[in-house]
């Protein structure tokens, strides 16, 4: 499994570039803006903790999840804290913008939806955009504006910067994203770990009204724009179970920390994990385990 790199780890690999501590009309989470130029030219194939969005003006090669794309034109990247990613410049001549933010900064006092589920940011998207030459004066300008209000003393500030990124995701949202992505040859560790992360992403249950949105391997190839039997396969290689087992011991992991740390019926534990009947789970979990879920919650008690 790859590492992920925090925003604090961000700032230690790049130690030439300054952290701004956001102050209280910040509201929560955290926000920066850099020019390209302060980026190191080869960064570490990692996933990190924070999204960033990069106008990319130089050439080199982007390596995405389980595939990589040659950038030879100004492009557009944004990339999420689930799929892991790393940039190989192919010349010092590297400019542009780019910044970086917390789910939590963007949606500060919005109702948007989970950031993860947008067209951009999306598990199985396409985060590359080659832009053209109106488009990237368009962008230009935004993230010039940015670094201007980020300088500034203008108590406001940070709604500004939240109104720019907002209006940074729209105007990407014209475009059309990148289609000429190369596969990997060998691809397996890539794939079984993104499958891992996505997987452990969907736990804890944190409450009876909550319920588990991916259940079936189809459900996550899906999600990682993979056919299920690319998926079957790498997960087999490298972990030596298959995507079915891998699930399941993960929800039979859940459904006994449920059973053993909360008040919740079997009903409401059965409908968090995704079945439909508790009868289901009962038969699930003692195929499992070899014991029934009132027998584990007696146990404990």
């Amino acid at each position: 499994m790859e590492s992920k790199e925090t925003i604090q780890g961000f700032y230690l690999r790049n130690a030439t570039v300054e952290r701004l501590e956001t102050d209280k009309t910040a509201g929560v989470g955290h926000f920066n803006v850099f020019t390209r130029e302060s980026c190191s030219l080869l960064t570490p194939y990692s996933r990190r903790d924070y999204y960033k969005i990069s106008l990319i003006i130089g050439k080199g090669k982007l390596h995405y999840a389980d595939k990589w794309i040659y950038v030879d034109r100004p492009a557009l990247l944004f990339s999420n804290p689930v799929v892991p990613y790393s940039w190989e410049a192919d010349d010092e001549d590297q400019t542009g913008w780019f910044c970086l933010f917390t789910d939590q900064f963007l949606q500060n006092g919005t109702r948007l939806g989970n950031l993860q589920d947008s067209q951009l940011f999306k598990i199985g998207g396409t985060p590359i955009f080659f832009v053209d030459k109106d488009q990237q004066k368009t962008i230009s300008d935004l993230f010039i504006k940015m670094m201007s209000e980020i300088e500034s003393e203008y108590m406001h500030k940070y709604d500004m910067l939240r109104t720019c990124l907002h209006l940074l995701i729209h105007e990407t949202m014209k475009m059309h994203p990148a289609e000429n992505f190369e596969p990997y040859q060998n691809a397996s560790h890539r794939v079984a770990s993104l499958f891992m992360e996505l997987l452990e992403r969907q736990f804890p249950i944190d409450s009876p009204e909550a319920y588990l949105k991916l259940k079936t391997p189809n459900d996550y190839a899906q999600s990682l724009s993979i056919h299920v039997n690319s998926l079957n396969r790498s997960v087999k290689e490298m972990t030596g179970k298959t995507t079915s087992q891998q699930i399941a011991s993960r929800i039979t992991q859940e459904a006994s920390a449920l059973l053993k740390h909360t008040d919740w019926n079997i009903s409401e534990i059965a409908y968090g994990l995704g079945f439909e009947e508790p009868a289901y789970f009962t038969n699930f979990f003692k195929k499992q385990t070899g014991l029934s879920p009132n027998a584990v919650r007696t146990t404990v008690v």
